[in-house]
């Protein structure tokens, strides 16, 4: 049986006006949208760092779930991350998720001291990473060893518990990290301009494959699927022309193509990356494009 769907935005770290991102925030905490998430990339100057920022938003928010959309894990030690993501969540009531990534701009990464990994090694710590994070979270209380390819954790002493479950996202691309995802993930974020929708069936595949080898259900994972685009005002389903990758075109039509992406292409999470007036955006989705998504799939499963 196919999860419900579940509504996100991706709010741009950019630094400039400090209270725009409280505002964004709010605006998708009030509408109803279920998840908030940050890209994060420590070394961009231009950003917010990702969990100061998303900490800032967390304690501002009330309902709305956070998540990195993904922590860069070259330039974050597991156990601290662990740790970091169970204090926000015993703070927030057990609002928070964690996206995590392997790394991909290694020369920016490694000019912040970060390691410059080839695919191989990048593989072995995100595996590690994910062992040592569950780990720490379930092993409060006790003593906690791990001994990886490339992460150590020697008789640490995991806390404070967090709040709830916290599900592991992964930012998986490759055959191998998507086996992974599904072997010991919680859910998978991927982005519409480097996954178009004709890909969608060979990512589930992947997954659906390191789930069964690991002896869980593959509809247990959640399919994040991060979509960057406009909505224009007007009525009916009608589209615009615009670059490979994004939407563009009316509510109806933004519902139309989720419905699809949710019923064939069994995606389940949908983030919504807004442009031109964000706060505007963030409405229109959360007001006009979620409630008919919704109508739709319940139409079309009753």
């Amino acid at each position: 049986m196919a999860l419900a769907p579940l509504f996100g935005v991706f709010l741009d770290p950019t630094a400039g006006d400090p209270r725009e991102p409280f505002r964004l925030a709010k605006i998708a905490d009030e509408n109803g949208l279920d998840l908030l998430t940050i890209q994060d990339h420590p070394y961009q100057w231009r950003f917010y760092e990702n969990w100061t920022l998303l900490t800032a938003l967390a304690m501002a928010t009330e309902r709305i779930h956070v998540s990195p959309n993904v922590a860069n894990l070259p330039l974050r030690l597991p156990a601290v991350l662990a740790k970091q993501a169970a204090t926000l969540d015993v703070l927030t009531g057990g609002r928070v998720e964690l996206g995590l990534g392997a790394g991909g701009f290694w020369q920016a990464i490694a000019a912040y001291g970060g390691p410059k990994r080839p695919p191989a090694e990048a593989y072995a710590a995100f595996e590690d990473a994910l062992h040592i994070l569950r780990g720490m979270w379930d092993n409060t209380g006790k003593s906690f060893t791990y001994q990886g390819k490339i992460y150590a954790v020697k008789g640490a002493k995991p806390g404070p518990a967090p709040a709830h479950r916290i599900p592991i996202w992964t930012g998986a691309l490759g055959p191998k990290m998507l086996r992974l995802t599904g072997r010991m993930a919680d859910g998978l974020f991927i982005s519409m301009p480097y996954v178009p929708p004709e890909k969608l069936p060979q990512v589930n595949a992947l997954i659906d494959e390191g789930a069964g080898a690991a002896g869980r259900l593959p509809e247990a994972i959640r399919r994040g699927y991060n979509l960057s685009g406009v909505i224009r005002p007007g009525e009916g389903s009608i589209s615009l022309p615009g670059q490979p990758g994004v939407i563009e075109g009316t509510a109806g039509y933004w519902a139309d193509q989720i419905t699809l992406f949710y019923q064939k292409y069994h995606q389940d999470t949908f983030i919504f990356w807004g442009s031109g007036d964000v706060a505007q955006q963030i409405e229109l989705f959360a007001r006009e494009v979620v409630p008919a998504v919704k109508e739709r799939v319940a139409a079309r499963e009753s």
